[in-house]
Formats: C-alpha cells, structure tokens, sequence
C-alpha cells in the first residue's frame, strides 16, 4: 500500500510540474496584475516595465513567435518575444499566462498587421482588407509562464 502511495504521489507531482511551464526568463508570477489592469496602470505612459496574467486567446501558427492576450473590453493584447529568443506552444488558446516585460502603447503598421494575419492563417482576401495602422497596446516579453 505504500508503494502504491509513493507512486500516486510521483505521477501526482509530474503532473503539476508539466502543468506550468516557463518559456524565456525564469520567473514567478507574483504580484502579476490582470491584464484588464493593465491599461489603467499605464495611464499617460507610453511603456511600462511590468508582470501581467490573462487568458491567451490566439497564438502564431508559424512558429509560436507571437500571442494575444485577451483584455476585458473585447480586445486583445499582443505580446512578442524580447528578442525573438524564444517561442511558445502553437496550442495554448484557452491558457492562462503570466508575461514579464514591457508594455507599450504603439502604432502598428499596416506591414505588420498583415504578416500576423498571414501567421494566424487568414486569406489572402481578409489580409487584403488590412488597410489601415493600428493603435493598440503590445508587450514584449522576456518570460513567459503557460499555467
């Protein structure tokens, strides 16, 4: 009876260590603020050094390089990799993250909008339709924690 205890208690623990994992920088993820914290926080500032949590929403089909991170108004938060230094999961959509990085207030180009686009699969008529920058707030990461 032990042993079958002892061997529930390691499947038990593996479990919980492969059920977070640290991609870039190794962190925590405390005093991390929800992400539809985020914009409040920031107030005037054009970039803010900061941890943040929320739910992934969508992530790069080519290779992870990018996610979006869902806000509390309907949109969402892309968060880029410091450096292109590492990647996350193609599956995550649905998970909880927690980034550490900065955030930033920038305009985002029609050029790259519509290579996301092309990562996240759309056609070529929906990129076509691309035709207009994009105000928004991004993230660059240097960790990443997937829950």
């Amino acid at each position: 009876m032990k042993n079958a205890f002892a061997l529930l208690l390691c499947f038990t623990l593996a479990f919980q260590v492969r059920a977070q994992e640290n991609f870039g920088k190794k962190m925590n993820e405390k005093s991390a603020i929800e992400a539809s914290q985020l914009p409040t926080k920031m107030g005037d500032k054009e970039s803010m050094n900061t941890k943040v949590t929320g739910t992934v929403e969508s992530v790069c089909q080519a290779k992870g390089c990018w996610m979006k991170v869902k806000m509390d108004n309907g949109e969402t938060m892309r968060v880029t990799f410091k450096d292109y230094g590492f990647f996350v999961p193609k599956d995550i959509a649905g998970k909880t993250v927690v980034v550490e990085g900065v955030a930033q207030k920038k305009t985002t180009p029609v050029s790259e909008l519509r290579h996301y686009a092309e990562d996240a699969g759309k056609s070529k008529a929906e990129i076509a339709q691309i035709t207009d920058p994009k105000n928004e707030l991004a993230f660059v990461a240097d960790g990443v924690i997937v829950k």
